[in-house]
């Protein structure tokens, strides 16, 4: 009888030690805060929802240099909970049309003269977000080495598209190779030629293919990310190219309905940063030139 009321107590008393961790259990284990976890009505264990969730951004860009000054903010930005997700173009025109039709979020490869004449034709409202760099615009050959070489009647490509069109030739008509109504400012166009005494042919191509047919004219007037796409660098390459006050500043472009969106300003503000500023000066020495607007 002595032995059962010794094991009664003993069982006893391990039922209320263990009774006692349990009241303790949101003390103990991994919860090493201190904080028991939160509990419904029930006084179950619920989850605690997570607050910070990851955004994915989707930007149209040109190869050169844009996704490649957009791919070296995707850890900067991966950091601030955005997935930068950047995708690549070789053209002028799907970037603003799948903006638009929002597959993209927003788009980084123009200036704004070509934006507006984008929107002008298209009926769109894409609107300038941010403004980042210039791309000194170009005018190269592959058959004489300076300016002074190319002859009267040369053949001389500019790109076909209105507002890259006029800047050629404004920069022509800089380095006197021809004379332009001025009047027309940034919308001049082969049409508003006055003077051209040395009979140059003017020949308008797509853009994205005068790298290609340089062997094929005396000169081409190129923009900077398909010449360095051919590598071609415009500070050693180009018989001239523009100065740093070009008002052609590249764009971060997004439409009127997101472009206050916070993923967005996050990646203005990488952008407008100074470690891009000199990630862009080393890496392009002078071809491209940080212009932050």
């Amino acid at each position: 009888m002595k032995k059962k009321s010794t094991l009664w107590f003993a069982l006893l008393a391990i039922a209320v030690m263990l009774a006692g961790c349990g009241n303790n259990g949101g003390n103990t284990g991994n919860n090493t805060s201190g904080n028991a976890a939160p509990s419904n009505d029930a006084g179950q264990a619920t989850e605690t929802p997570a607050t910070d969730e990851v955004v994915t951004l989707k930007v149209g860009a040109s190869s050169v240099p844009h996704a490649v000054i957009l791919n070296n903010l995707v850890d900067t930005l991966k950091e601030q909970g955005v997935n930068l997700e950047v995708v690549e173009f070789s053209d002028y025109v799907q970037p603003n049309e799948q903006l638009y039709e929002k597959q993209l979020d927003a788009n980084y490869f123009q200036h704004v003269p070509y934006l507006d004449q984008f929107n002008k034709d298209k009926g769109y409202d894409l609107v300038k977000v941010a403004g980042v760099h210039v791309e000194p615009f170009g005018v190269y050959s592959s058959k004489i080495k300076a300016i002074e070489e190319l002859k009267d009647g040369a053949k001389i490509a500019i790109p076909n598209d209105p507002s890259n069109g006029g800047r050629a030739l404004i920069l022509l008509a800089q380095h006197g190779l021809i004379e332009l109504d001025e009047s027309k400012g940034v919308d001049v166009t082969v049409g508003d030629i006055t003077a051209n005494p040395r009979e140059f042919e003017i020949v308008e191509l797509e853009a994205a293919t005068l790298p290609r047919v340089l062997d094929e004219v005396d000169i081409a007037a190129i923009n900077t990310n398909y010449a360095l796409e051919a590598d071609l660098n415009p500070t050693e390459d180009a018989l001239f190219i523009e100065d740093k006050d070009s008002p052609y500043v590249n764009i971060l472009v997004a439409r009127p309905d997101n472009q206050n969106d916070p993923a967005i300003q996050k990646l203005v503000k990488a952008l407008q940063s100074p470690e891009t500023e000199a990630f862009i000066n080393e890496t392009y020495k002078g071809a491209v030139v940080p212009a932050f607007q």
